[in-house]
C-alpha cells in the first residue's frame, strides 16, 4: 500500500479496495460454514463499526425535505441556494460516497484481519511485514537524500531536502514508520527473556542478548527506520514516536506482570541508542530547531482550525458528510488565509466538522474501546506475543492520537489500513486461544 505515493491517490486506493473486497469474499466463502466467519469473540468491535457505517449510510441517502431540515437545516440550505432535487445530510454526496466506500474496504479488511490472524505466526507475520515495510520505505527515503537525487525512482516527483520516501507528504511518511516502529518494538518485546539478574554481569548478559540476539535483524531495522524517520524533519512525527515509545514503555514497566528485567534495558536502549547515537548523525538537531523555530505567527494551521470551527457549530449532530471538508471549506476560509487546504490540520476537528457530534462519539468509543483491549492485553496474558503485541498496538494507538492533534495522518490511505490492522490486533490479543503445540503445555 505505501509504494504507490502512500495509496493517497484516487487510482491507488481504489485498486487496494479491489484487492480488500475480492480478499474479503474470499475469507467470506472459506468460512462458509463457519459461524459469524469465527469472529464472535469480536463482536461489540464489530458492532461499534457497523453502527458508524450505518451513520455514514444515512449521510448519502437522498431524505425527504422534512427530515433533512430536522437533522441539519444547514445543509438543506446548501441545497436549496442550487435548487436541488434531491437533498442529502452531507453537503456533498459525492465526496461522501467516496469515503464511504473507504470506509466498507477498511471493514473489510479488520474482518479479514480478525479471520485469518488466529495463530501466533500469523501475528508475528504481521508484525514482520509491517517492519519489512518499513524498513523499506525508510532505506529508500533516506537513500535519495543522501545520494542528492533530484528526482525520484518511482513517479519522478522532485526530491527537498526532507525523506518522504514513496510517499508524498513528508507527514504521512513520517506517521507511516511510526507505526512499522511501533510493530518493530512489539517484536523485540516478544523476544525478552525472563531470566532474573542478580549481578551486574548478569545484566550485562541481558543487554548483549537483547541487542545481538536472533532479533538483532529486527534492531537493525528499527535503526534504519528511526533515522528515516528523523530525515523526514517532520516534528510531530518524531514526537508521535519518542512520546508514544516513553508513555507505554513506563506503563509496561508498571503493569506487565512477570516481566522480564530486559524490558528495563530495551527501552532505555531505545532511547540512548536510537535518540542520542544514531539520530545526532542523522539531522536530530534539525528536528530540534524546527520545534524551536515554530510559532503561530510563522504557521497558518491555527488560523485555519479557527475558520474550522464555525463548520462545527453550523453540523453539530451529523456532519457535513465524510470527505466534505474538501470543498466546504473554502466558504469558511477567511482572507488572512491564502492557500487551499484540502485537509484540516486536526484529524479530530475534521472527523467532528464531518460526521458531528454523533459520529465522532462513534469514532472515539471505537479508539478507546481499542485502547482499553489492549492495556488489558498487556496486564492480563502471559504469553509473550500477546504481551509485545499489546506494546506494539498500544504505542500505534498513543503514537497516532498524538500526531492527528496537528496533522492528518488518518486521510491517507496506506496509514489508516495499517491503523485499522492494530485496532484488530488489539482485539486478536484478548480473545485468541493459541493451539496446543507439541511438547508444550497450552499457551494462555
Amino acid at each position: 500500500m505505501p509504494i504507490p505515493l502512500g495509496a493517497n491517490r484516487p487510482w491507488a486506493w481504489s485498486f487496494f479496495e479491489i484487492c480488500i473486497f475480492t480478499l474479503t469474499i474470499f475469507v467470506v466463502w472459506r468460512n462458509r460454514k463457519v459461524t459469524f466467519m469465527g469472529v464472535a469473540s469480536y463482536t461489540v468491535q464489530i458492532y461499534l463499526w457497523l453502527a458508524f457505517i450505518i451513520f455514514s449510510s444515512l449521510q448519502i441517502i437522498a431524505l425527504p425535505k422534512f427530515i433533512v431540515a430536522a437533522l441539519s437545516p444547514t445543509s438543506l440550505e446548501a441545497f436549496l441556494s442550487v435548487g436541488a432535487p434531491a437533498f442529502y445530510l452531507s453537503v456533498d454526496p459525492s465526496q461522501s460516497t467516496t469515503s464511504f466506500i473507504k470506509l466498507l474496504s477498511f471493514f473489510c479488511l479488520l474482518m479479514c484481519t480478525l479471520s485469518l490472524v488466529d495463530t501466533e505466526r500469523r501475528i508475528k507475520l504481521v508484525l514482520y511485514t509491517m517492519v519489512a515495510s518499513g524498513t523499506v520505505q525508510a532505506l529508500y527515503g533516506s537513500l535519495e537524500i543522501l545520494l542528492g537525487l533530484e528526482s525520484s525512482l518511482i513517479f519522478g516527483l522532485d526530491v527537498s531536502n526532507v525523506a518522504t520516501g514513496s510517499f508524498v507528504y513528508k507527514n504521512h511518511y513520517a506517521n507511516f514508520l511510526m507505526l512499522c516502529l511501533a510493530a518493530g518494538v512489539g517484536l523485540l518485546v516478544t523476544s525478552l527473556e525472563k531470566s532474573k539478574m542478580s549481578t551486574p554481569k548478569d545484566f550485562m548478559r541481558s543487554f548483549a542478548t537483547t541487542l545481538l540476539s536472533s532479533k538483532a535483524i529486527v534492531r537493525i531495522c528499527i535503526a534504519v527506520m528511526v533515522i528515516g524517520l528523523v530525515m523526514s524533519r517532520s516534528r510531530m512525527g518524531n514526537t508521535a514516536f519518542f512520546m508514544s515509545m516513553a508513555v507505554v514503555g513506563g506503563l509496561a514497566l508498571v503493569i506487565i506482570r512477570d516481566k522480564s528485567r530486559g524490558l528495563s534495558v530495551l527501552v532505555i536502549s531505545m532511547f540512548i541508542i536510537d535518540l542520542f547515537i544514531v539520530s545526532a548523525y542523522f539531522g536530530l538537531e534539525r528536528v530540534k530547531e524546527r520545534l524551536a523555530q515554530t510559532s503561530l505567527q510563522q504557521e497558518s494551521r491555527d488560523e485555519v482550525v479557527a475558520d474550522a470551527y464555525p463548520m462545527l457549530a453550523d453540523f453539530p449532530l451529523f456532519g457535513s458528510g465524510g470527505g466534505s471538508f474538501y470543498s466546504t471549506f473554502p466558504s469558511y476560509q477567511e482572507a488572512s488565509v491564502d492557500v487551499f487546504y484540502d485537509h484540516l490540520h486536526n484529524d479530530y476537528l475534521q472527523f467532528l466538522i464531518e460526521y458531528g457530534i454523533l459520529g465522532g462519539f462513534i469514532l472515539s468509543t471505537i479508539l478507546l474501546f481499542s485502547f482499553y483491549k489492549a492495556v488489558r492485553a498487556m496486564y492480563k496474558r502471559k504469553n509473550s506475543i500477546f504481551k509485545g503485541t499489546a506494546f506494539a498496538c498500544l504505542m500505534a494507538l498513543i503514537g497516532m492520537c498524538v500526531h492527528m492533534t496537528v496533522d492528518f495522518p488518518l486521510q491517507g490511505y496506506a496509514n489508516a489500513a495499517y491503523f485499522v490492522v492494530f485496532i484488530a490486533l488489539c482485539m486478536i490479543i484478548n480473545s485468541l486461544k493459541l493451539r496446543p503445540q507439541k511438547n508444550k503445555n497450552r499457551l494462555r
